[in-house]
């Protein structure tokens, strides 16, 4: 009996793998399984990828925010002519690879210390013009190695902004266009900012002055308290002198006798 089983078994053990039926479209499915998955364009973009270099364009799509499903390895990043307001922090720091970034002709009226979060050490160009910036933080754009445009922005001309731009690379094509909307100091209003920072103007000296100013104040009043503690403290004691004076006064007085001290023996 153990014969004819193993002889029974014997053919399905030698059935050829060209008989084991595929199911169709099986190759298909297994090819897709091993393609690397990306992550999906944002809609409303483009995403074109030519020689392995990924672009996402969205520009003049009515965005109002940045897409959250940008793919990582994006290179090229272009947001403008849109609605953005406000970009939140960190909202960049998952695309490592980025080398452009364009948000300008959009309304973002404030730029945080942690806005481009993750973008120092490899972005190339970031563009903020046409927008509606009026301060930048001392560290918000500091770490960023890139070159930066700024012009066409109502920038209020502070020490603040000043500090900012130190350091920072403007792109020598727009620099000249960056203006006071407003300032600490009325006379520059409407002039090109980097013509005055060129010629010298400083607008921390207003700061400077305020601050010398305001501890100037201070030391007066403390100085006025220490004047004021002295005289009260000398018209005290006077008074304590008065009445110790007028206490010995009405003391009563013993008589001195007029016998003289006789010698001694």
């Amino acid at each position: 009996m153990a014969g004819l089983a193993q002889g029974r078994m014997a053919p399905l053990n030698r059935q050829s793998p060209s008989s084991l039926q595929v199911p169709k479209g099986g190759p298909c499915l297994l090819l897709l399984f091993c393609l690397p998955l990306r992550a999906a364009c944002p809609q409303g973009c483009q995403c074109p990828e030519h020689a392995g270099v990924v672009a996402v364009h969205c520009s003049a799509t009515g965005l109002r925010e940045v897409p959250k499903d940008i793919p990582t390895d994006a290179v090229l990043l272009k947001l403008d002519a849109n609605q953005i307001t406000r970009i939140p922090d960190g909202a960049f720091q998952h695309l490592s690879q980025l080398k452009e970034l364009d948000l300008s002709g959009n309304a973002i009226e404030t730029i945080g210390p942690a806005t481009f979060a993750g973008l120092a050490g490899g972005l190339r160009l970031l563009d903020l013009s046409h927008n509606r910036i009026r301060r930048i933080p001392k560290d918000a754009l500091g770490k960023l190695s890139a070159q930066v445009r700024l012009s066409h922005n109502p920038l209020h001309c502070e020490c603040a902004l000043q500090e900012a731009l130190w350091g920072l690379r403007l792109d020598p094509d727009s620099a000249d266009a960056i203006a006071c909307h407003t300032s600490v100091r009325e006379e520059f209003v409407g002039k090109p900012l980097i013509q005055a920072l060129d010629a010298g103007v400083s607008f921390c000296s207003t700061h400077h002055r305020t601050t010398d100013v305001a501890m100037l104040v201070t030391m007066f009043g403390w100085f006025a308290m220490v004047i004021a503690y002295v005289v009260y403290y000398v018209r005290q004691n006077q008074e304590d002198a008065r009445r110790h004076l007028e206490y010995l006064k009405s003391l009563p007085s013993t008589p001195i006798s007029k016998d003289p001290i006789s010698p001694a023996p």
